[in-house]
């Protein structure tokens, strides 16, 4: 796994540490229901997916779908195998969904395991969709908000082994060439794990374009041109393409790594073997309160005047012939005129150095110089066994009562624990697939992901302290690539409140942030605004200029939630027969 080299820098400037809280607001959310003609295409977890990774990854896959170039435009997938929109222009005149495209063959008659179908709209005018059991669909929609009656027209459509859904898709030209790169989400058997889930993840990044084809033709058919395969294990929280598809960022609790290559494993050098000097040192050296005494080997027939020896108050030179055996400053200042050295046997020279303050213990003779090895008497070893001895104590608490109690590890809990793979988030290079820039996200809580802005990738919102903050990728700036651009003020602590909360998201333009229970139940957090009538704090005894409300909907219906999502003006709502549309904002 990749050190992390870098971290995520906050914008104290959009911190507010005098927020105090939300305030309820009891004004009534517009509510309008659309009943749809048939079920949305739920597939619910088998026997055979029962793990942790399982349920992220499928089932509480988000079924509907933001258009990001068309405002208050979404789509979801029904079960008669269509691709249905609605885009709202007047919420007291909603339409009938629409279909834009209808799967050739019914997903429910598939045999073997089935997963939802997905769908990414790659750009303003593609979309890319696959029906869950293992099929690509790439489509051409036109531009959406001008030509929304037009049927969707499939340009690729490729089998690609076992079932997936798309995570996220875009598109870009080069040199005429129009590319479209895909990243695709799979939850596969791993039988060499027996000793875990039994499961691994793997993300395959897909490129499509249509650089081969006839040049008579007006058209160049699309293919397939590179397949890269990352594995992990865990379901990441975030995974997205870089524009121009020079990278891929992934957030996870465990890290990911890429595997394979067009079908063939990539083949990682051999580490380099760390040089680590084993050389037995050329001297040994001990230490009271008051001198220093180093014992040198000295080379066979040595004589006193081959040693050539000088001190000072914080310099040592010790040379036999030509050949330096100490030379550099020492730790601390001594005493030159009470220093002393003597050969003895003819084999090693004795140094004793008077310390000229008492007390300080050196950590070294001669500074940067490693080639010694310090001996510590019984004495001294005493005494530092009696200063840890509070780290190594048989009781888990000895002494509870003290002012300062060990900790015990019977009262920490399973939130207290520091995981054995910490989350990360890292970003891949396109070209060597190898990792630039990973972050080390501790403790900070990933909350969800949305699309603020077309061009670039999504952003992501991370719990920080009590704080929800919202974080946008930008790949031209090569040292701080994750720039905070909005706070959600206690949103982190509030979201912790919701037990049943299944969904969370923002408005592109952060006037507000909601989160959505399993059933009925929708909660609107506002950004602080300013208020028309005066209004003091009595414990502090100062005006309030501003309030965020707090804001709670209760859908008339006992389906579960399948899909969430919000524009600047409304909030779209699905469960399994009913879209639902709240005016947030006029």
């Amino acid at each position: 796994m990749a050190s992390p080299n870098c971290s995520l820098k906050v914008n104290r400037e959009l911190l507010d540490p005098s927020f105090e809280s939300y305030r309820l607001s009891l004004d009534s959310i517009p509510t309008y229901n659309v009943e749809l003609d048939a079920a949305v295409a739920e597939v619910k977890l088998k026997d055979s997916q029962y793990t942790l990774d399982h349920v992220r990854a499928f089932g509480m896959y988000n079924y509907l779908h933001i258009d990001p170039w068309y405002e208050d435009s979404v789509y979801f997938v029904d079960n008669k195998g269509r691709v249905l929109n609605l885009t709202v222009t007047l919420d007291t005149a909603l339409g009938k969904p629409r279909e834009m495209f209808l799967f050739d063959s019914d997903p429910s008659l598939c045999e073997g395991e089935q997963l939802c179908a997905s769908l990414s709209l790659t750009s303003a005018t593609w979309a890319a969709l696959s029906d869950g059991t293992g099929k690509l669909i790439l489509l051409r929609t036109s531009k959406r908000g001008e030509s929304s009656h037009l049927k969707w027209e499939p340009m690729f459509s490729e089998r690609l082994g076992e079932p997936f859904i798309i995570v996220h898709s875009l598109a870009h030209v080069r040199s005429h060439v129009h590319t479209i790169e895909v990243l695709l989400l799979r939850v596969q058997k791993d039988p060499s794990d027996p000793k875990g889930s039994g499961f691994s993840i793997s993300l395959e990044w897909i490129t499509v374009d249509n650089s081969v084809g006839e040049e008579e033709s007006e058209e160049r058919k699309y293919g397939m041109r590179k397949r890269r395969m990352m594995k992990g294990k865990s379901v990441p929280n975030f995974a997205a393409l870089e524009p121009q598809g020079k990278g891929v960022v992934v957030a996870s609790e465990k890290p990911f790594t890429f595997t394979e290559v067009d079908g063939l494993p990539i083949e990682e050098p051999p580490a380099d073997k760390m040089e680590v000097e084993t050389s037995d040192p050329i001297y040994f050296w001990q230490q009271t309160e008051e001198d220093v005494t180093v014992c040198l080997r000295l080379p066979e027939g040595t004589t006193k005047d081959d040693i050539h020896f000088k001190l000072t108050v914080d310099f040592l030179r010790v040379k036999v012939g030509d050949a330096p055996l100490l030379d550099g400053q020492l730790f601390a200042p001594v005493d030159p005129e009470a220093s002393t050295w003597t050969i003895q046997d003819d084999k090693s020279l004795e140094v004793s150095l008077q310390k000229r303050s008492e007390g300080p213990l050196w950590s070294e003779v001669v500074l940067g110089n490693r080639r010694g090895e310090y001996l510590m008497n019984d004495e001294q070893k005493s005494q530092l066994q009696q200063k840890l001895s509070y780290l190594t104590a048989e009781d888990l608490n000895p002494n509870p009562e003290k002012d300062k109690p060990p900790c015990n590890a019977q009262d920490l809990e399973d939130c207290d624990m520091f995981p054995e793979d910490s989350s990360t988030l890292m970003r891949f290079d396109g070209a060597t697939l190898k990792p630039t820039h990973v972050v080390s996200l501790g403790s900070h809580q990933f909350l969800f992901s949305v699309h603020i802005d077309p061009s670039e990738m999504p952003a992501f919102c991370l719990r920080h302290d009590v704080d929800a903050l919202l974080w946008q990728t930008r790949t031209n700036q090569d040292n701080n690539i994750w720039e905070h651009i909005s706070t959600f003020n206690a949103l982190g602590y509030v979201q912790a409140s919701k037990r049943d909360k299944k969904f969370a998201t923002c408005a592109p333009n952060f006037s507000y942030a909601a989160l959505c229970e399993c059933l009925r139940r929708v909660f609107i957090y506002r950004q602080p605004l300013p208020v028309d009538t005066v209004l003091f704090n009595r414990k502090q005894g100062r005006q309030v200029g501003q309030v965020a409300k707090q804001q709670v909907a209760n859908l008339d219906t006992n389906d579960p939630v399948l899909g969430f999502r919000a524009t600047n003006e409304r909030l779209f709502v699905l469960t399994a027969n009913n879209l639902f549309v709240l005016k947030v904002n006029n």
